[in-house]
């Protein structure tokens, strides 16, 4: 059972810029399609970016299409996202999972608040 374990949030302006790691355990993260969601109190978690197991083929949610990237480095079994020109509007807990998700992987989460 591979787990996630997020870190790289925090509180930032408006226009600035965020990178979330997501740190996996085991050996099978390099065969594993790996995603990002994230979710704010109250509502239901949604799709960010997704990305296939060689990094070739990336997926993006149309509301931060341009402005994150999703990558990973299986050497490290890590995954990242890069998080440029942020909006008010991407203030969430961000989960990082195999994609799709199963239920018993989602870890902690890290929060990103974007506030002037």
């Amino acid at each position: 059972q591979v787990q996630f374990v997020e870190s790289g949030g925090g509180l930032v302006q408006p226009g600035g810029s965020l990178r979330l790691s997501c740190a996996a355990s085991g050996s099978a993260f390099s065969s594993l399609d790996m995603g990002w969601h994230r979710q704010v109190p109250g509502k239901q978690r949604e799709f960010v970016a997704r990305i296939s197991t060689g990094g070739r083929t990336n997926y993006y949610a149309d509301s931060v299409k341009g402005r994150f990237t999703i990558s990973r480095d299986n050497s490290k079994n890590t995954l990242y996202l890069q998080m440029n020109s942020l909006k008010p509007e991407d203030t969430a807990v961000y989960y990082c999972n195999r994609f799709p998700p199963t239920a018993s992987s989602w870890g902690q989460g890290t929060q990103v608040t974007v506030s002037s």
